[in-house]
């Protein structure tokens, strides 16, 4: 099966719209394509128990960010600080860029 390419990427300012998280606004810091996953700054954090190694240092109880599933973030526009979907322009110049589909402002910045 043919998979679509995300319209969300790496350093976008999304918000939670389902699920526990849901309200809270971040920053995407990773988008895994393949199983249409991300990673949001400060959202979604779980607790993880960690032996000690070598690489990692001391073992304990660490705090980090889990997936969520690509369908329950969208992005937050730029100008109008609004949840919006992700339309496509083709520029003069032949580049294609993200917009807003509520204002029709650029998201790429």
């Amino acid at each position: 099966m043919l998979k679509k390419h995300p319209a969300i990427k790496k350093n976008d300012k999304v918000i939670v719209i389902a699920g526990k998280e849901k309200g809270k606004i971040g920053t995407v810091l990773k988008v895994d394509a393949e199983k249409e996953r991300l990673i949001v700054e400060k959202v979604n954090v779980v607790k993880r128990h960690a032996k000690p190694n070598p690489r990692t240092g001391q073992g304990g109880i660490i705090e980090k960010e889990a997936s969520l599933h690509i369908s329950n973030v969208m992005i937050v526009c730029n100008k109008c600080a609004e949840p919006t979907r992700i339309g496509k322009r083709v520029l003069e110049d032949g580049t294609k860029i993200r917009t807003c589909r509520k204002c029709g402002e650029a998201v790429d910045a």
